[in-house]
C-alpha cells in the first residue's frame, strides 16, 4: 500500500504543527513502547525502560479474594475470646468506628469467636485455621501480615482502592503501573493478564473491567482478561476463508493507515491501537499453546485439587497462572468471588476455603519445584476483613465488613517465610503493632519488582500521579 501523503493532508498537518510538536515531544516515549511491543528492541524499550534497582521478583501472581475473607476465621486466632461469646462488643474496642448500613441499626453487636480450630504448622509454628490444611503444609513458604488496614468500608471503593490506590474509579490499576514501568518480558503475550472465578457460596460482588484498566496510562497497559469458557480471548481463530498470511497482509495495510494518521495528529492512542492489533495477531499462536494443559502430568494436576480440569475454576486459573509465570508474563491477577459472608458463614466459609486452599498451596508447591517461587511474588488477600461481632445472629449469622484490620498472605519473591507480621487486639478489631496500610502493601509489591513507588509517576491533568498517591512506605520488616 502506498504511503504517499496528499496535499490536503499536508495542509492539515501544517495546521496542526504546533499541536503535533507538543504532543509528540511529550509522547516520544510512546513510540519506544510501540517498538517494545512490535519487537523492535522490545526487551529494553519500556516507557521507563528498566527497574530503579535490582529486583527480588520478576513477576507477581496476585490472588485477589473478592468479598473480604474473614481474618478471624482464617489467619488471626483469638482463643481467649470464647469466654466472651455472645457478649456485647465493648465500646472501648469499637471506639468511633462507623458501621455499614447493614449493622448500624442492629440492636446488639454480640461477640462471635470463630468456631474453627487453629493449628500451628511447619517449623515456624505459623497458626492457620483448620479450614486451610493444604496451606498449612506449605506454611514455611509464606508470611502472614495481620495488620493491613484501609479507609474504605464498602466493596466497590475498597476493591478499587486496593487495585488503584484511590477509592474512585479512573486511575490505573497496579498491574498497569507495573506494565508501564517495566514493560514486557514476553513479546507474544500481554504483560498483564487477568482471570476471574466464582466460589460455590457467599455473595459474589460484581467485578468491573476498570479494576484492571490502564486509566490515564496508555491503553496497551490495560489488563487482558481471559474468558472462563470457550476461547480465552475472542477471535483467536480466523474466520472461514481467512488464513494467517491474509491476516498478516490486512494488519500491515491497517498499520500503514494508522501510522499515517499518527504522523498527522501525533495521538499516542493510535500507537496503542497498532500495538494491540499486533499483540492480538501474536496471541493467535501463543494463547492456544498456553491454555492447552493436556500435556500436564497427573501428579502436577493433583497439586491443584479436584477442580483443576473445570474450566473457569480457581484451581484451573491457578494452573494457568503457573504456565503464564513460566512464559514470563509480568503481572498475573486472579479475582476469586464469593467471600462476602454476611450470613450463613458456617455453611459458606468452608466451601469457599475448599475452592481456594488446595489450589493456592498447589501453586506455591509447583512454583517451588520448578525453581520459580523465589522470583515470583504471590499475594493473597481481599479488600477488607470481617467483624468479630455477628451480623444477623438470629438468621444463621455472618460477619460485616471490617477495614480496620485484616490479613494478607505473601510468598516467594524475596519475602520472609514462616513469619507473622503485625498484631491486632484481643478482638481482632484494632491494630496494636506494626500497621500496614494499603499504600504500604502496594509500595512493597512494587519494591520487590525493583520499582521505587515514589519515582514511578505519570503526568495527567497538570500533576504527577503515582499508585501510592502521596503515601506509602516499603514494609522492610517482611523482606528477606
Amino acid at each position: 500500500m502506498s504511503q504517499t501523503i496528499h496535499p490536503a493532508d499536508w495542509q492539515q498537518q501544517d495546521a496542526l504543527n504546533r499541536r503535533t510538536f507538543l504532543q509528540t515531544s511529550a509522547n516520544g516515549l510512546g513510540a519506544m513502547a510501540l517498538g517494545c511491543l512490535l519487537g523492535q528492541g522490545w526487551a529494553k524499550a519500556a516507557p521507563l525502560g528498566q527497574a530503579h534497582f535490582a529486583p527480588k521478583a520478576k513477576r507477581v501472581i496476585y490472588l485477589f479474594q473478592s468479598g473480604g475473607p474473614s481474618q478471624v476465621d482464617l489467619f488471626d486466632p483469638k482463643p481467649q475470646l470464647e469466654k466472651h461469646r455472645g457478649q456485647e462488643l465493648p465500646d472501648s474496642i469499637r471506639g468511633r468506628q462507623r458501621l455499614t448500613g447493614m449493622t448500624s441499626n442492629q440492636k446488639t453487636l454480640p461477640v462471635a469467636p470463630t468456631k474453627y480450630r487453629f493449628t500451628a504448622y511447619g517449623q515456624s509454628g505459623l497458626e492457620l485455621s483448620e479450614m486451610l490444611p493444604n496451606l498449612g503444609r506449605v506454611a514455611d513458604e509464606f508470611c502472614v501480615v495481620r495488620s493491613i488496614h484501609s479507609e474504605a468500608i464498602n466493596h466497590d471503593p475498597a476493591i478499587t482502592f486496593l487495585q488503584t490506590g484511590f477509592q474512585l474509579s479512573g486511575r490505573p490499576s497496579i498491574g498497569s503501573w507495573v506494565s508501564y514501568g517495566l514493560g514486557a518480558m514476553n513479546r507474544d503475550l500481554p504483560t498483564y493478564i487477568v482471570m476471574t472465578s466464582r466460589g460455590g457460596s457467599g455473595d459474589a460482588q460484581p467485578l468491573y473491567s476498570r479494576l484492571w484498566s490502564s486509566g490515564f496510562l496508555p491503553t496497551q497497559h490495560s489488563g487482558v482478561k481471559f474468558r472462563n469458557s470457550g476461547d480465552p480471548v475472542y477471535y483467536l481463530s480466523n474466520p472461514d476463508g481467512i488464513d494467517r498470511d491474509m491476516r498478516r497482509d490486512m494488519l500491515d495495510d491497517l498499520g500503514a493507515l494508522n501510522r499515517r494518521r499518527f504522523d498527522s495528529l501525533g495521538d499516542p492512542e493510535i500507537q496503542g491501537r497498532i500495538a494491540q492489533y499486533e499483540m492480538a495477531f501474536r496471541m493467535q499462536s501463543s494463547v492456544p499453546e498456553l491454555t492447552d494443559v493436556s500435556g500436564e502430568p497427573e501428579h502436577v494436576l493433583k497439586l491443584y485439587g479436584p477442580d483443576v480440569k473445570k474450566a473457569g475454576s480457581f484451581a484451573a486459573n491457578c494452573l494457568l497462572a503457573r504456565r503464564l509465570a513460566e512464559r514470563d508474563v509480568r503481572f498475573i491477577q486472579l479475582f476469586h468471588m464469593g467471600w462476602d459472608h454476611h450470613s450463613n458463614l458456617a455453611r459458606d466459609m468452608p466451601r469457599q476455603c475448599r475452592d481456594t486452599d488446595h489450589p493456592t498451596a498447589g501453586l506455591i508447591t509447583d512454583l517451588r519445584q520448578r525453581g520459580l517461587l523465589d522470583e515470583t511474588l504471590i499475594v493473597w488477600g481481599g479488600e477488607f476483613g470481617r467483624t468479630i461481632y455477628a451480623q444477623s445472629p438470629e438468621k444463621n449469622g455472618g460477619r460485616d465488613h471490617h477495614p480496620r484490620c485484616f490479613s494478607y498472605m505473601l510468598a516467594g519473591g524475596g519475602v520472609k517465610s514462616g513469619l507473622v507480621h503485625g498484631e491486632t487486639d484481643d478482638y481482632s478489631y484494632n491494630i496494636v503493632r506494626d500497621p500496614v496500610h494499603v499504600h504500604d502493601l502496594n509500595a512493597t509489591i512494587l519494591h520487590q519488582l525493583g520499582i521505587d513507588h515514589e519515582r514511578l509517576t505519570f503526568k495527567f491533568q497538570g500533576r504527577q500521579y503515582r499508585l501510592t498517591d502521596v503515601h506509602g512506605r516499603v514494609v522492610r520488616e517482611i523482606l528477606a
